[in-house]
C-alpha cells in the first residue's frame, strides 16, 4: 500500500488541475453487517478479514448540476479480492457517480452516492458464507450484481494548504454489491459490504 500512495502522490504533483478526470485507489474490509447497520454505525468485519483493493478512474460529465452544488462523474473500476479460499477473484465495475459538495472553512468536504454495476470473476467467500446460512437458497448470491457506493471525504490538500495537492480527497466508503431485493439475478438478501478507505485526485 506504502508503494501505491508514493505513486499517487508523485501523479499528484505531476498533472495539471483542469478537473476532468479522477482516480481513485481504495482498500476495504469485508463486513459482516448489511448496508442499514453500518449506515447506522456498526460496521463490524467478519472474522476471517477478508479484503479489497480497487482502482477506478472517472469522467466528470457535468459540473454544478442544475445549478445545483453536485458533480455527476461516470467511472469505471477493477478490483482484486484477497480471500481465504479464492485468492485471485476479481472485480469489474462501471458507474455513475454524484457528489454533493460542501464548502467551508476553506476546505471542501463531499458526500458521494454511486448506483452501477458488479461483476466478479468468481462469488465472493463473504457472499458464499450467507447462502451456507441457508443452503437451500441458491439465489443469495451471484457474479453479476447492482452496485452502490457511498462515501464521504475531504480535501487533503487545502486542510494543509499545499497547492499542488489540492483537489486530492481522502475518505471513507462503502462499497455495496446487492440484487436490489430479487430484482437482478433472482438475488433477494444476499450481496455483500466493503468498510473501505481510499485517496482520490481530481485532474
Amino acid at each position: 500500500m506504502k508503494i501505491l500512495f508514493y505513486f499517487f502522490l508523485l501523479l499528484n504533483l505531476a498533472l495539471s488541475a483542469n478537473d476532468k478526470y479522477s482516480m481513485r485507489i481504495a482498500y476495504g474490509i469485508a463486513s459482516q453487517n448489511d448496508l442499514g447497520q453500518i449506515i447506522t454505525g456498526n460496521p463490524d468485519s467478519t472474522d476471517k478479514h477478508l479484503s479489497v483493493v480497487t482502482v477506478d478512474g472517472g469522467y466528470l460529465l457535468k459540473e454544478n448540476f442544475m445549478d445545483f452544488p453536485i458533480d455527476i462523474y461516470l467511472k469505471g473500476g477493477f478490483s482484486r479480492f484477497n480471500e481465504k479460499v479464492n485468492n485471485n477473484t476479481y472485480e469489474a465495475l462501471t458507474y455513475i457517480k454524484a457528489y454533493y459538495n460542501l464548502d467551508f472553512l476553506n476546505n471542501r468536504v463531499r458526500i458521494g452516492l454511486a448506483e452501477g454495476f458488479s461483476y466478479t470473476s468468481r462469488i465472493l467467500e463473504v457472499e458464499y458464507d450467507e447462502v451456507n446460512e441457508d443452503p437451500n437458497d441458491i439465489s443469495s448470491s451471484a457474479r453479476f450484481l447492482n452496485y452502490l457506493d457511498i462515501s464521504v471525504d475531504f480535501d487533503v490538500g487545502k486542510l494543509i494548504h499545499y497547492k499542488p495537492m489540492y483537489d486530492t480527497y481522502i475518505g471513507y466508503l462503502i462499497k455495496h454489491r446487492s440484487g436490489i431485493g430479487g430484482l437482478i439475478n433472482n438475488v433477494d438478501h444476499g450481496g455483500s459490504n466493503y468498510n473501505s478507505f481510499y485517496i482520490e485526485k481530481n485532474f
